[in-house]
């Protein structure tokens, strides 16, 4: 690591000018858990882009914090995320985006480090759990909302599949612990799990059908990382609709799995 947790606050990551065609889109989406027969998500004739594809294209800011000694990238993790949609993204081209590092919040024997990534079609905002980075005296941030005490008015099964993790790296995260059982255990985990952002877009599609909504359509989206999934877990997903907006928990194996999510779609 290179200096204080608390000397980033306000760093600028930078610009970073984003291309992509039709084909990594719908490799996007058939990685996310789209079927072959969602003719508008995987075929370019009717091609309509998912919006969580964002979160793949603005990896590369994360990366660079890490990469630049902000915190040991062996163990540090994916703590939560955001996205807020702020225009459909086109089907190919190419854009800017910038990044920043807002806030770090000093949790004690851990920092958690915001990384702020803004364009003309989205804010995405990562939360990176950082052990080893506290003590520093800084704010320790807010603080996880309690679970409510609804009950969920529906649940989901969401299937993942055995080549999930080993698609969706492709796409921008190659994190060597989706893929090499080594460095998994190494991480402190039986196998290659799935990312996080995988499985959390791959809950959109299901909850935008049971709100009659179309995953293109996703405005906001937000959830937190409480343990791995693995190729093949089915996701069990509680859901609280609220019109074309629910709150959800997903559970994978019993385990919780993404809490605190939220989606809605406009």
């Amino acid at each position: 690591m290179t200096g204080n947790a608390d000397e980033w606050i306000g760093h600028e990551l930078g610009k970073h000018t984003i291309s992509y065609d039709e084909r990594d889109a719908i490799l996007y989406a058939l990685a996310v858990g789209a079927g072959a027969d969602d003719l508008d998500l995987v075929f370019e004739d009717r091609l309509r882009v998912l919006p969580t594809f964002a979160l793949t294209l603005a990896q590369w800011a994360p990366d660079t914090l890490g990469s630049a000694g902000a915190f040991d990238t062996s163990t540090a993790v994916h703590g939560s995320q955001r996205l807020q949609v702020l225009a459909p993204l086109p089907r190919s081209g190419s854009f800017d985006t910038v990044a920043s590092v807002p806030h770090v919040w000093d949790k004690g024997r851990a920092a958690i480090f915001e990384v702020a990534v803004e364009s003309d079609y989205f804010v995405a905002t990562w939360s990176i759990f950082a052990p080893g980075c506290g003590g520093f005296g800084g704010d320790r941030g807010p603080s996880t909302p309690e679970r409510g005490e609804e009950v969920a008015d529906r649940s989901l099964q969401v299937p993942t599949f055995p080549t999930q993790a080993a698609l969706y790296r492709l796409l921008g995260d190659r994190h060597h612990m989706h893929i090499d059982p080594d460095a998994a255990q190494a991480a402190g985990q039986p196998g290659p799990f799935l990312h996080g952002l995988c499985s959390l877009a791959s809950v959109t599609l299901p909850l935008a059908a049971e709100l009659g909504a179309h995953p293109a359509d996703l405005t906001t989206l937000e959830g937190r990382f409480a343990a791995p999934v693995f190729p093949g877990d089915v996701l069990d997903v509680s859901v609280q609709p609220r019109d074309s907006s629910a709150r959800f928990e997903v559970t994978a194996d019993g385990r919780p799995a993404i809490t605190g999510g939220s989606a809605a779609f406009g």
